[in-house]
C-alpha cells in the first residue's frame, strides 16, 4: 500500500521499517506510525495542527459534542463499503485524520475495513497511533499521497486540504470519496464576534477532477455549551481562533451562547 515518498516506489515492511528497493528506509515510531513526510515537503519545522489544537479537538470530541457528525459519516459510507468489503480486501484513507477519532469510528463501524490515517502534523498521528491500534497511521502531505495507485476503496476528507488528482490516483476505479465541509452557517456566532461583516460559507457543490458528484446530506445542529471549558476548546480547535481575541473569547465564555454547526457532507464517485 505504501511507496516511497522520495522515488514512488512501492514500500515493504521489514521488522520495525519500511524500506523500497532504492534502499530508502522509513522507520516506523514505537507509537506505531511511520513518517513519509521528507524535508522538501515541508513548509515549516513542524507544518499542522499544534499540540494546543489537538489536545483541545481532543477533549472536545471525547466529550461527544461532534458524535452526530460521526454518525453521520459512519452512515453514508455504511451504504457502501459493506459490500465492497465483502468482495475482498478493502480500505479506506482518512486525509487530515487529526488525532483518529472519526477514523477509528469507521473502522468499529464496517467490519473486515482497514483503515489508514494521514495528516501533516506529527503530533496528531502521534496521538491517533498510540490510542487506536486498529489504525495504520503515518506522517504525510495530503498533496502527495505516499500509497500506490488504486489502493483504496474509500477517501474520506474532512476540512483537509488536497490534489484531486493524487486523490483519483489511489482510490480504485469505482472508489468513493466523502467530504465534509462547513455549510453556509458553521460557526456563525463566531463570526458575528471576530467579523464587522460576516460572509457565510459557500453553498455550491465542489467539483472534484475526475469524480462524479452522487449526492449531498446538510447536518445542522444547534449547540449549547456545558460549560466555559467545552467552548475554550471549541474556539481553540478550529482555524477561527486567531481572530478572537481574548476579550472576545472572555465573551464567548461567560455568555455561553447557543452555536450553530452547519455541515455539508458529500459523497463522490471516481469516473
Amino acid at each position: 500500500m505504501y511507496r516511497c515518498p522520495l522515488c514512488a516506489e512501492t514500500l515493504h515492511q521489514q521488522a520495525n521499517a519500511w524500506r523500497c528497493q532504492h534502499g530508502h528506509q522509513f522507520d516506523m515510531a514505537r507509537e506505531g506510525y511511520v513518517n513519509l513526510l521528507p524535508v522538501q515537503q515541508k513548509k515549516s519545522l513542524d507544518p499542522g495542527d499544534n499540540a494546543e489544537m489537538i489536545q483541545a479537538r481532543r477533549a472536545f470530541l471525547d466529550a461527544g459534542h461532534y458524535q452526530f457528525l460521526s454518525n453521520a459519516i459512519n452512515q453514508q459510507l455504511t451504504t457502501v463499503l459493506p459490500s465492497m468489503v465483502q468482495q475482498g480486501p478493502a480500505a479506506l484513507l482518512d486525509i487530515g485524520c487529526g488525532e483518529g477519532y472519526y477514523s477509528a469510528a469507521l473502522a468499529n463501524a464496517i467490519p473486515g475495513l482497514t483503515v489508514y490515517g494521514l495528516d501533516i502534523s506529527k503530533t496528531a498521528v502521534r496521538y491517533a497511533a498510540k490510542r487506536y491500534k486498529q489504525l495504520r497511521c503515518c506522517v504525510a502531505s495530503s498533496y502527495a499521497l505516499p500509497f500506490t495507485d488504486g489502493a483504496f476503496a474509500a477517501l474520506l476528507r474532512i476540512y483537509a486540504p488536497s490534489d484531486a488528482v493524487e486523490m483519483a490516483r489511489v482510490l480504485r476505479p469505482g472508489g468513493y470519496l466523502l467530504t465534509v465541509s462547513p455549510a453556509p452557517e458553521h460557526l456563525l456566532q463566531f463570526k458575528q464576534q471576530a467579523y464587522n461583516e460576516v460572509r457565510l460559507h459557500a453553498d455550491t457543490v465542489k467539483t472534484e477532477a475526475g469524480f462524479s458528484h452522487c449526492r449531498r446530506e446538510r447536518l445542522q445542529s444547534l449547540w449549547q455549551a456545558p460549560d466555559a471549558a467545552a467552548m475554550l476548546q471549541l474556539i481553540e480547535m478550529i482555524p477561527l481562533a486567531y481572530k478572537l481575541n481574548p476579550q472576545m473569547r472572555e465573551t464567548l465564555c461567560q455568555q455561553l451562547p447557543a452555536i450553530q454547526l452547519d455541515f455539508y457532507l458529500d459523497l463522490y464517485l471516481k469516473d
